[in-house]
């Protein structure tokens, strides 16, 4: 499979099936679906990437520049950034030798509309 200059897109977003919270219950597959965006997001060194990713002013981090950002090693760091990706929480794109990294925008606010937000 060829990886160059490609966009890396990710399944459907669960969360487009979903009611706010206070609204309606969840079903058991809606529930199922929306784990494991959350638990992506539980894990502190994972929801600090995801911030800094999303408050970064040009909308995008290049892998290289997240080492210094985190005090953790290059393959922990790429394993919390592919379980953010596989959650569909960031949008990845590889430029050479190099992945750049942007969040999802639609998923963050259907994850905020979720829990009753204004996103």
């Amino acid at each position: 499979m060829r990886l160059e200059s490609a966009t890396l897109t990710s399944p459907p977003n669960p969360l487009t099936c979903c009611s706010p919270l206070r609204t309606a219950p969840m079903d058991v597959q809606q529930a199922t679906d929306l784990a494991p965006i959350l638990k992506a997001i539980a894990d502190p060194s994972r929801l600090r990437l995801l911030s800094i990713i999303a408050a970064d002013a040009r909308g995008e981090v290049c892998v290289c520049d997240l080492n210094d950002a985190l005090d953790l090693s290059q393959p922990t760091i790429s394993h919390h950034l592919k379980v953010l990706h596989e959650a569909d929480l960031l949008i990845r794109e590889k430029r050479g030798v190099w992945v750049y990294y942007s969040v999802n925008t639609e998923t963050l606010n259907s994850l905020c509309a979720l829990f009753g937000g204004v996103c």
